[in-house]
């Protein structure tokens, strides 16, 4: 059998870094992809293949995939990783950011999808793993934009992977909990900067404490650890729909099932606005 090939997206830091190096080290032919290709020197340095893509252009993904069908002839596993969360009031967000945020999150996600999906099925099965959140199953205050792309992740992938299934795909949700990435402090800036001057501003900040206050080896993993977990997804005979990883992640899921909807609210009041 021919080396399988994994295209990872958002691979110039944290979990897609990571990820595209998990997957080397476990036999596959990789290509990590990103806007900014100057930060992927060191994946390119170990074997990597990388080159520039962005999801929010069609032009891009379109001949990024062909070019690595044009080099294998297959690719076998789609890591859909790329994405950021825009924090803010939703009366603060404009609503071209909100669209943004659904281009990178979600529509970027689905149209790569649908570019390898027909390889995939020529080829007699693959595996496409969506980076989703435990924000999928949880919300948070100053957090709708982000939580809503996420909780699209999620219904999206469950979808597809009935769809997928008789064509021998899996189809995979990634769920990571607070992850030592430039994510938690990209989103408490965007958070702080959307609030200045305005009727949130004290409960923004109260916020960007609150998430700064988890973003430490004590409280949050590294993204080494949503790496293994992508791996394990990757080259598992039989994986499951949906895998939580990180510190925490399990209990913040379990806690937001037992409590009701008013009693979650409350503790989030407590935790994000004081």
């Amino acid at each position: 059998m021919s080396t399988p090939v994994a295209l990872v997206t958002g691979g110039s830091s944290g979990i897609g870094a990571e990820t595209a190096l998990g997957l080397q080290r476990a036999g596959f032919e990789v290509y990590a992809v990103a806007r900014r290709v100057d930060r992927m020197v060191s994946l390119a340095d170990a074997g990597v293949g990388v080159f520039g893509m962005d999801v929010t252009d069609d032009e891009s993904m379109t001949s990024g995939v062909k070019r690595i069908l044009d080099e294998h002839g297959r690719i076998d596993v789609l890591v859909n990783n790329a994405g950021y969360g825009s924090y803010g009031a939703v009366e603060d967000v404009s609503i071209d950011e909100a669209r943004r945020q659904f281009e990178v999150n979600v529509f970027g996600l689905a149209r790569l999808t649908q570019l390898v999906t027909p390889a995939m099925r020529d080829q007699g099965g693959g595996r496409i793993i969506n980076v989703s959140s435990v924000g999928a199953v949880i919300y948070e205050p100053f957090g709708a934009w982000y939580h809503a792309t996420k909780f699209a992740v999620d219904g999206f992938s469950d979808s597809l992977r009935v769809e997928l299934a008789p064509f021998g795909i899996d189809v995979v949700i990634i769920r990571p909990a607070g992850i030592r990435t430039e994510w938690n402090q990209i989103a408490r800036d965007g958070l702080l900067e959307s609030a200045k001057g305005g009727a949130y501003e004290q409960m923004a900040a109260s916020a960007a404490r609150r998430l700064a206050s988890v973003d430490n080896r004590v409280l949050s993993s590294g993204p080494r650890t949503v790496a293994r977990t992508i791996v394990k997804a990757a080259t598992s005979p039989r994986p499951r729909s949906a895998y939580a990883t990180g510190r925490g992640a399990r209990m913040v899921m379990a806690t937001r099932r037992l409590l009701p909807d008013r009693a979650f609210d409350a503790v989030l009041s407590r935790a994000y606005l004081r």
